[in-house]
């Protein structure tokens, strides 16, 4: 049924909360203002960087204190975006499997390229066939650039292929985009926020997203 899976990255195939809460605590640390609790930070990410900071910033934030928290943001995290980030239970053997069976995959991703391309490399090597990270001057998910570049790159069909997310906005891109989406319970987001935002599937594992695949959900 399906040719390729395109996935999401924080929250899907790695878990980065912690180290994406580190960096916004110690920007906001430098700047006076309070921290928050990690757990917050699942509300915060997922729109990319330059979103997760208007999040964490007060409402009346200008563009001086905007800008001096992302590049505190930028500092901290560039040093310590591996710290404590692992990829998911069984997402490695997922990735190996999906290759076995000859599917090509790409991670779109809100995140900024280069961090997404260094993240990919370290933990996956060459399971990912192709990555789509963040870059100056272009949409954020949910906008379906991205996926259309990766749809034209690949030379897909989007009714081959499975996008899988553990946000609304990834469910919005794949609807955007015309794409079967999957939602997963293991990131950062609800089953109720999946839902809500149209997941043709819902997966409480990895394994689930391989039977998607292959027909046998």
């Amino acid at each position: 049924m399906f040719g390729y899976v395109f996935f999401d990255l924080d929250g899907t195939l790695l878990n980065t909360l912690d180290d994406l809460a580190n960096a916004g605590n110690y920007a906001l640390e430098r700047l006076g203002l309070p921290i928050y609790e990690h757990d917050k930070y699942r509300y915060f990410v997922g729109n990319g960087i330059p979103k997760l900071i208007e999040r964490i910033l007060p409402d009346n934030a200008d563009s001086e204190l905007i800008g001096r928290c992302h590049s505190y943001f930028s500092e901290y995290y560039t040093a310590h975006s591996e710290d404590n980030t692992r990829p998911y239970a069984g997402i490695t053997d997922l990735l190996d499997a999906l290759k076995e069976e000859g599917l090509k995959t790409a991670v779109i991703t809100n995140k900024d390229h280069v961090y997404s391309a260094e993240l990919i490399h370290k933990y996956f090597g060459d399971r990912i066939t192709s990555v789509y990270g963040s870059r100056p001057g272009t949409p954020h998910k949910p906008d379906p650039y991205w996926v259309n570049r990766a749809v034209a790159d690949m030379n897909a069909e989007k009714s081959k292929i499975l996008y899988v997310g553990d946000s609304g906005v990834d469910m919005e891109t794949a609807k955007n985009a015309g794409l079967t989406s999957a939602g997963v319970l293991w990131g950062f987001r609800t089953e109720d926020e999946l839902r809500e935002n149209g997941a043709c599937f819902i997966c409480r594992t990895a394994d689930d997203v391989l039977n998607i695949v292959n027909g046998n959900i």
